[in-house]
């Protein structure tokens, strides 16, 4: 054994063991930045809520459109699932998501936007991560807080809206 341990130390130095275990923290502190596989994912099946559908209620966490939200639904914080409240300002910076319509069968892309300058609504949080991207992809992530983005600082989040902007193809 110290024969070995020996043969070991002449061979290599004290520098490059520091580099090698250097190597090995960094690359397992980078094991979390691998990106995930989301697309082999089921679809979530919605509930219905009695005779109303929760996929087609914009108020609700379930509504089609909120496939990749993450935040307070607008809807619920007197504006709309398109619009923000009155009083509040549209963040310039979104995240992009495709969401699947079950009323016609087809998919559309959604440009969720992040409401800005009152505080919270703290009414009808919603997060659900469908195809959410890690944050090294910004456009496609929902864990930001998109209002650092609009020209002055510090401007509070308030809620978020999820626009269509076109079908997907």
């Amino acid at each position: 054994m110290e024969a070995s341990s020996r043969a070991v130390a002449r061979r290599t130095g004290r520098r490059g063991l520091l580099g090698s275990l250097g190597a090995l923290l960094v690359g397992a502190a980078a094991l979390p930045l691998l990106p995930v596989a989301r697309g082999a994912d089921a679809p979530s099946k919605t509930p219905k809520n009695g005779n109303t559908d929760a996929t087609q209620d914009p108020t609700r966490c379930e509504y089609w459109r909120h496939c990749a939200i993450d935040g307070y639904l607008c809807g619920c914080c007197g504006g709309s699932a398109g619009a923000c409240p009155p009083g509040t300002t549209q963040s310039p910076i979104t995240w992009v998501g495709t969401c699947h319509n079950p009323a016609d069968g087809l998919d559309y892309v959604v440009s969720y936007n992040d409401c800005c300058g009152k505080s919270s609504c703290g009414r009808c949080l919603c997060n659900r991560n469908e195809r959410d991207a890690p944050l090294y992809i910004p456009f496609r992530s929902n864990d930001y807080d998109w209002c650092t983005g609009s020209s002055a600082a510090n401007i509070p989040y308030h809620c978020s809206t999820a626009r269509v902007l076109a079908q997907a193809t």
